[in-house]
């Protein structure tokens, strides 16, 4: 196949010919999918187009015309790999529009992560690596919801699926050969986990801060009451979070805790429209927070500036950048920065530290533990 050669390509927009197109790839063991998507106003991305493929053939589905079938959503879950790329916001499509999501699932861009030291390579520069072809990238940022998709669209479409079948059969044979394919299986199940958002991942939000250091434990509380009302109700409303109240005015709120809406009113960046409309909401979290049992407050976040948390980090990142090197991957896929300094708050606080599971438990943690018993 060739980039410069026009792909088959088949148009469903009912369920009749999306049920035929299930039954053409019904016997194939691995199908390739992906979607386009429209999120500029709502918090869920809208369906726009969903496609998929089983080798010499990308079927397009017209989500705006046709809702998922049985038939479909029996596809999605058989015993077929499904290879997505960079798949977290497809699978919230997949979710949204069929209901359930695609099982067993690979992941090309983790995979490749698994075998490189681009931990995050996009589709384009990933089929140049393995393939050789350049893709289009005209398309990119179409508007995939208007109606009839130009041809130029729909080449862009169906090549995002054809290759991808190219790409995983040179990647798994690669994995095999480095005994990685059951890493790669896991960090997909994982991002299945994940992909499943709930109340729970809602009051973890707040982790993501990456200043909450600044905050003492009540205002920490607050801003992690305040993020928990957000999530819930940016899904709720279907709103992009920012256009309810970004991460930055929250944590500005939460410094400031104010006690009414003028002290609200007052801080850096909150407009008369949200005093007006969530100023009361606000302000009660504020208040539980105030009120909040002492011992049930979270743990202060270490300065990281703090001569004893550098030391406990550096000593941790010498570890995951040795290992990383050993095994030709980006320190990064082994453990992200956000994870290295929760095990340094946990050491500093006195508490047993959550050390990675599976197989990177596997390699990392004997040194772990030793590196921070020699950085204390």
């Amino acid at each position: 196949m060739s980039a410069l050669t026009p792909p088959n390509h088949r148009w469903i927009a009912t369920a009749e010919a999306l049920d035929a197109a299930c039954r053409d790839v019904e016997g194939a063991s691995v199908l390739a999918l992906d979607t386009e998507f429209f999120r500029e106003n709502t918090f869920f991305p809208l369906p726009a187009l969903i496609q998929f493929s089983a080798g010499q053939t990308a079927y397009l589905i017209d989500p705006v015309a046709v809702e998922c079938t049985p038939a479909f959503r029996a596809l999605l879950q058989n015993s077929a790999l499904k290879l997505l790329h960079a798949c977290s916001e497809d699978l919230e499509v997949l979710k949204l529009w069929a209901g359930v999501l695609p099982t067993p699932l690979v992941d090309t861009q983790i995979a490749q992560a698994l075998l490189g030291e681009v931990p995050a390579m996009g589709y384009q520069k990933l089929v140049e690596h393995w393939v050789g072809e350049t893709l289009p990238k005209e398309e990119t940022r179409s508007n995939w919801l208007l109606r009839p998709l130009t041809e130029s669209q729909c080449t862009y479409a169906a090549l995002d699926v054809l290759y991808l079948l190219e790409v995983w059969a040179l990647q798994s044979g690669k994995l095999e050969a480095l005994g990685r394919r059951a890493w790669l299986m896991e960090e997909c199940n994982a991002q299945l986990a994940q992909a499943e958002r709930n109340a729970q991942s809602d009051a973890l939000w707040y982790t993501r801060q990456r200043q909450l250091w600044r905050l003492a434990p009540r205002q920490l509380e607050a801003y992690r009451l305040m993020t928990t009302w957000r999530e819930g109700e940016t899904r709720r409303r279907d709103l992009p979070r920012n256009w309810l109240a970004a991460d930055k005015l929250l944590f500005a709120v939460a410094e400031a805790m104010p006690k009414n809406r003028f002290e609200l009113a007052a801080v850096e960046g909150v407009k008369p429209t949200l005093v007006k409309k969530e100023g009361d909401t606000l302000l009660e979290l504020v208040n539980t927070a105030r009120h909040c049992p002492e011992e049930a407050l979270p743990t202060p976040w270490p300065d990281p500036a703090e001569p004893v948390f550098k030391r406990r980090f550096k000593a941790l990142k010498r570890v995951i950048g040795a290992k990383a090197e050993a095994l030709l991957i980006a320190p990064e896929v082994l453990m992200r920065r956000r994870d290295i300094e929760a095990l340094v708050m946990q050491a500093l606080a006195g508490e047993a530290p959550t050390l990675p599971t599976g197989w990177r438990g596997e390699i990392l943690n004997d040194d772990l533990n030793d590196a921070l018993k020699e950085s204390v």
